[in-house]
């Protein structure tokens, strides 16, 4: 057999893997998709889709479009609420193959597609109608763009620039990190610096800051609150080692093994002769140093190990050829770890579905917490409510229960407490811009509230702390109805409230 005709089998193999794996996958991401729990965030985005602005208190308003389009076109399920974001999951793989054969050849693209499948946050990507979704779609879009602009900046590159980084701007605060080391490494490179003197690229650089002006105007009217969340309130600027434990946390969805590839990748990439490599490295190593960096100042309370996949995603298309240099074994050991990485994330989506799998996780201390009880409880609060008198409102402990209730129930507008919870997740401001913050009025006609709250929700040091503070802001509190879910994994306590009398002080709960 020629080498040529050797080329083009492994090519065919390379095709046949990714084809198959993608259609495996995106069957189980979108059976995963109906069954799951709505994580809290998607709840609010949801939420937040209901009521249709340019820009909210957390997030630019693409995400809230993108779950108000799946609802309108498929109803009030699960798997509709997360369709457009499967959709744009199932698109990616796509997009990586095409840039890369481009830029290479048609194996290292098939090569590349099925690494960006199986590597665990990519491979996910979809499941949960989150911003990282189309976050990751404007990176690759830009990505792409870049590459393309470092030979010619032709309509279709300003037209793929500008949308990228539209869809970026529309997206989430972070993909300015995405904007700044795009810029960054064109200024680096010698065609990039070329590509920059043309008009065209900074003709859609000024459409991609126009997508930014909704998310400007919100803040200027509402005393910056967003930003202020964003880049102050959320971090201390100030340096701490934990530093240290956040930048493994952003490292290990890489899995052990494909992280030393990924760093082989990023070292030859900056050395290579071929300008599209060295765009591909300078941009996934930049992004993933500035994020590991930036670990040390920033948010120590939430998860940030989603921060760095475009980083990863960009240096994809350099790891084939870095696999194989490398031994049988090592190739074995690298494919075999991701995949297993791949495996344990669909599996823990899938022990959150299962109220029997999510029991075993209380019980050894694994509890999908935002993932679990909603179901239970909308039952419950339906039954409780039937025994009440007409005009009974629901009066959430903290936005999560608001917004998943308000899911379940087809109701955006559910009362919410105030809660250290809605601050901390910069939910807040937009509950008070809706109305829907609670302000101490009881319904009209004499109905009473059926307060529904969780002990179990972060925000107070312990359940009494929590009980403490529905006193301070209600009054003394009737006898509870205690609801607890998978075996105890969580609890929720709800009253009925017929009179509401805040205390200053409320020592004994």
């Amino acid at each position: 057999m020629s080498t040529q005709m050797r080329v083009e089998e492994q090519s065919r193999q390379a095709r046949t893997a990714f084809v198959l794996v993608w259609v495996a996958l995106c069957v189980a991401k979108l059976a995963i998709a109906a069954r799951l729990p709505l994580f809290v965030d998607e709840a609010f985005y949801w939420q937040e889709g209901q009521h249709l602005a340019l820009a909210y208190s957390d997030l630019p308003g693409l995400t809230a479009w993108l779950a108000r389009l799946g609802v309108a076109l498929g109803g009030n399920h699960l798997w509709a609420l997360r369709l457009p974001f499967l959709v744009i999951g199932a698109l990616l793989p796509w997009l990586l193959v095409r840039m890369t054969a481009r830029e290479f050849d048609a194996r290292t693209g098939w090569l590349t597609g099925l690494l960006v499948l199986v590597l665990p946050l990519a491979g996910t990507l979809g499941v949960l109608a989150v911003p990282d979704v189309p976050l990751l779609l404007a990176s690759v879009l830009c990505l792409d763009a870049g590459a393309r602009a470092l030979r010619r900046v032709d309509v279709g590159v300003v037209a793929e620039l500008a949308l990228g980084l539209v869809i970026g701007g529309l997206t989430h605060y972070r993909f300015a990190a995405v904007v700044v080391v795009g810029l960054l490494a064109l200024l680096l490179l010698r065609e990039g610096r070329v590509a920059l003197r043309r008009p065209g690229l900074w003709i859609a650089i000024g459409l991609g800051a126009l997508a930014w002006l909704p998310l400007l105007l919100w803040n200027l009217d509402n005393a910056d609150a967003g930003l202020r969340f964003q880049l102050v309130d959320r971090h201390p600027w100030a340096f701490g080692l934990h530093g240290i434990s956040l930048g493994l946390m952003q490292l290990l969805p890489a899995t052990p093994v494909l992280l030393f590839a990924f760093a082989q990748a990023g070292s030859r990439g900056l050395r290579d002769a071929r300008p599209a490599a060295r765009w591909l490295a300078l941009c996934g190593v930049l992004l993933i140093v500035a994020f590991f960096v930036l670990g040390f100042f920033t948010d120590r309370r939430r998860v940030s190990f989603h921060w760095t996949l475009p980083g990863f995603v960009a240096l994809l298309p350099l790891l084939p050829a870095v696999l194989a240099g490398w031994a049988r074994g090592w190739r074995v050991a690298a494919w075999a770890t991701v995949t297993l990485g791949l495996a344990a994330a669909l599996g823990y989506f899938l022990l959150a579905a299962s109220p029997a799998g999510r029991q075993w996780a209380a019980s050894h201390d694994q509890y999908p917490a935002n993932f679990a009880g909603w179901n239970v409880l909308d039952t419950v609060v339906r039954a409780r409510l039937a025994q009440l008198p007409a005009g009974t409102r629901i009066l959430a402990g903290d936005f999560k229960i608001g917004a998943e209730l308000g899911f379940a129930r087809g109701d955006a507008n559910i009362l919410v407490l105030d809660h250290p919870l809605n601050r901390k997740h910069g939910r807040a401001p937009q509950l008070a811009l809706w109305g829907l913050q609670f302000d101490g009025r009881m319904p009209e006609g004499g109905a009473p509230l059926l307060l529904v709250a969780s002990p179990s929700h972060a925000g107070f040091p312990d359940a009494q702390a929590a009980l403490v503070d529905l006193c301070r802001q209600l009054g003394p509190l009737p006898p509870p109805q205690v609801l607890d879910v998978d075996g105890g994994g969580k609890r929720f306590v709800l009253y009925v409230i017929t009179r509401v009398q805040p205390q200053a002080d409320c020592a004994g709960g």
